[in-house]
């Protein structure tokens, strides 16, 4: 149970912090659009990124030091282009099937989740090396427990996130909402890339 419960803390610490991939799942839920398959793509590819990092994955980036710079100057760009992408939007103003609910289709709209998920090497650092780092502390059942625990705070976090989304909705009702929203992704997005460059 110990393991469980470390795990789970574990998982929703690493997870809390704004990224890309929880602005979007935001909108997502603001805009009440694709929720449920968004959230179960990111917590299922969290559950396989996890598992491998408890299995020892992290061994990969041993073998294969270059891997971590590409991965984060290829994040990087994805990052410049969206946000960009967002900054434009707000620029226009041009809200209105957003305000009537429309949203991007659903193909389109994982396709961007999958992107925000698999291109982003922060997620590879804490699912790969951090929990699996911890993972190590735990030995048979006891690191399976721990690894289910992490996952399952995955689960609890994107549902509760693109869920809870529409308690902030009666906010959203204006152009100026979410021009001040797409802003604050882009900056977000500009901030995050300019990390990875930094660290690449």
């Amino acid at each position: 149970m110990a393991a469980c419960v470390t795990g789970f803390l574990t998982g929703l610490s690493l997870i809390l912090a704004i990224g890309a991939q929880n602005a979007f799942v935001l909108r997502q839920g603001l805009l009440r659009a694709h929720v449920l398959p968004l959230c179960l793509l990111c917590a299922l590819s969290d559950a396989v990124l996890i598992a491998a990092g408890v299995l020892g994955f992290g061994a990969l980036t041993q073998a294969l030091p270059g891997l971590p710079r590409v991965m984060a100057l290829g994040g990087a760009a994805f990052l410049l282009v969206y946000g960009a992408q967002r900054l434009w939007a707000a620029w226009k103003g041009d809200y209105g099937l957003v305000l009537s609910g429309r949203s991007a289709p659903l193909g389109a709209t994982l396709a961007m989740g999958a992107a925000f998920t698999w291109l982003n090497p922060h997620v590879y650092l804490d699912t790969l090396g951090l929990v699996g780092a911890v993972s190590t502390q735990f030995e048979g059942s006891h690191r399976l427990a721990f690894g289910l625990g992490a996952t399952t705070a995955s689960f609890v976090f994107f549902f509760s996130l693109g869920y809870g989304a529409r308690l902030l909705a009666p906010v959203m009702t204006s152009a100026a909402s979410w021009r001040v929203l797409d802003t604050a992704i882009a900056a977000v997005m500009w901030t995050l890339a300019a990390g990875l460059v930094l660290s690449a």
